[in-house]
């Protein structure tokens, strides 16, 4: 049987956070076009191919087609967007079918405060924090003994901390937002939980719950498939211990 044709292309950069977007395509069940795009061997940085697809020279980006605004007659137009968070909201807005409109709660869903803070808690403090730890690590800065990088360590394991209350209890079912309620949230964290690790090197020891939380999310299908897609070739740092970093390969 031929595989179903699409308008939605994801590029997606080789270990990034675009792995993000193919994961959500796969639990919306919808069909997209995958190019993937290997880093640069030397740098480990994107390619002037991939910086090329958007101003902001990052991943993850996509083009979809929409209907032209002048006429339903016209061409359809391109769109190109980026960020993960715009990105996340678009597919789940456009595409996510009634059976699964939960992924992205409406403001009249009794979860939407406690899912919009989560779903922006990723990017905007989280993955900042970590980011901030990261760059100050390559710089040479130690992270321990000086006054920025005992800062930023702070930042990072009160990220966790809260993430870590955020999923108590042992439930099969328990996500980000709460028992049987799997979002957009857990899409964006998940990256910087795993394959963040292999950049960043950090253990989650002393976390188990986030531990648990990220056994639940190895087991579903769909992250099994858009792993497997995206990135065949890198284990998912779902264990309490960080793998080994890629800069170092």
């Amino acid at each position: 049987m031929a595989e179903p044709t699409s308008t939605l292309t994801v590029h997606h950069l080789n270990a990034s956070s675009s792995e993000r977007i193919p994961w959500l395509c796969e639990e919306l069940n919808i069909p997209y076009n995958l190019k993937i795009y290997p880093r640069d061997a030397v740098t480990r940085l994107a390619t002037p191919e991939f910086k090329a697809l958007h101003p902001a020279g990052s991943a993850p980006v996509i083009n979809d087609l929409i209907a032209s605004s002048n006429s339903p007659n016209d061409e359809p137009q391109k769109i190109t967007l980026a960020e993960s968070g715009a990105c996340v909201q678009y597919l789940c807005t456009k595409y996510a079918s009634p059976s699964l409109s939960d992924i992205f709660p409406s403001p009249s869903h009794p979860s939407y405060a406690t899912f919009l803070y989560w779903f922006h808690f990723s990017n905007a403090t989280f993955q900042a924090a970590l980011m901030r730890s990261f760059s100050l690590q390559i710089s040479g800065i130690d992270l321990q003994t000086s006054k920025m990088g005992q800062l930023a360590t702070t930042r990072v394991h009160r990220g966790l901390a809260m993430l870590e209350a955020q999923l108590q209890g042992d439930f099969e079912d328990q996500w980000i937002v709460g028992r049987n309620l799997f979002t957009g949230a857990d899409i964006m964290i998940v990256f910087s939980l795993t394959t963040f690790r292999y950049w960043f090197p950090y253990s989650l020891a002393g976390y188990p719950n986030i531990v648990g939380y990220l056994g639940r999310i190895g087991k579903r299908e769909a992250y099994q498939r858009a792993m497997g897609k995206a990135d065949p070739g890198l284990e998912p740092a779902l264990g309490a211990e960080a793998p080994g970093g890629l800069l170092n390969l």
